[in-house]
């Protein structure tokens, strides 16, 4: 990080001579003398005063010897702090938080797990819950973060990653806030008809996939928009704004101020866990495991 002939300057002033310099670093005189030639070539000053009696530093070389002192002991201290931080990010678990998907389940496993990790600490990382971008996100396990707690149906998502389930997640509607829905305190499938129902398009979620064949057979009179493969803020967005309902999930009911969300009379749901690289690291592995042993 340094330019290393300052060792060699700093040997040369200590030792008064090239040729005890040169015995101190294990090189020879001839080596010495053209390192202290072209680090003075460099800075373009003297350092040296050569004389019959020795070797002397100039009033240059004097605050040149200082100064490299104090910028070597810095850089090796850099390097140990450098090095300190890779040791700490070999203990260091990091987990992806979003707004859909937050990290506080996964804070909840943590401290009943922790004991089993007590050398580990926590680092949240955030990301971004694009619907153009999540499977790019989620290719990101086992690089950007080790862990994510998320909802998972998703074909697509499965394909990139290993997934522990640890419950569900119910599902339900959201709607405006000035929807006439929006006072009731639990829905029937009947208070939907003549509504558009806003979810996913079929083909990623066996879930959604199961409820849309149900609702195109026995519910006719709801009518569904597609959204997005996976939902991000403008779905939400585009639900508070045009007055549709929209399916969503239990853990999802603050996530637009502007929504109300409404349990439903049917029994639909969805998985929820823990995400991890298909070619976790062995400690990332144990972590599950320990998961999987607790529930």
């Amino acid at each position: 990080m340094y330019n290393h002939m300052l060792d060699t300057l700093i040997a040369v002033a200590d030792c008064g001579s090239f040729t005890k310099a040169a015995e101190r670093l294990y090189i020879s005189p001839t080596a010495v003398m053209k390192q202290m030639n072209a680090l003075e070539n460099h800075l373009d000053m003297k350092l040296l005063e050569r004389t019959p009696a020795g070797v002397h530093l100039t009033d240059a070389g004097t605050l040149i010897y200082r100064d490299a002192k104090f910028m070597i002991e810095y850089s090796r201290k850099s390097i140990a702090d450098a090095r300190a931080t890779l040791h700490a990010r070999d203990t260091t678990f990091c987990v992806g938080t979003s707004l859909l998907n937050p990290a506080k389940p996964f804070m909840d496993l943590w401290y009943r797990v922790n004991r089993d990790f007590p050398e580990y600490k926590l680092h949240l990382v955030n990301f971004e819950d694009d619907h153009e971008g999540i499977l790019t996100e989620i290719e990101q396990l086992g690089k950007k973060f080790d862990f994510l707690i998320g909802v998972c149906d998703s074909r697509e998502w499965l394909r990139r990653c290993n997934f522990l389930a640890l419950g569900r997640y119910k599902k339900m509607i959201a709607v405006s806030r000035e929807h006439p829905l929006a006072g009731k305190k639990r829905i029937i499938l009947n208070d939907l008809y003549g509504e558009t129902l806003m979810m996913v398009a079929r083909g990623d979620s066996g879930v959604n996939d199961f409820l849309r064949n149900d609702l195109e057979k026995h519910h006719p009179q709801i009518h569904i928009e597609d959204t997005p493969q996976f939902y991000d803020l403008s779905v939400f967005n585009r639900c508070a704004e045009t007055g549709n309902v929209l399916l969503t999930i239990e853990c999802w009911q603050d996530v637009h101020p502007g929504l109300v969300s409404i349990p439903v009379d049917w029994d639909y749901s969805i998985p929820y866990g823990l995400l991890y690289s298909l070619d976790a690291p062995e400690d990332v592995h144990r972590f599950a495991e320990a998961v999987e042993r607790m529930i």
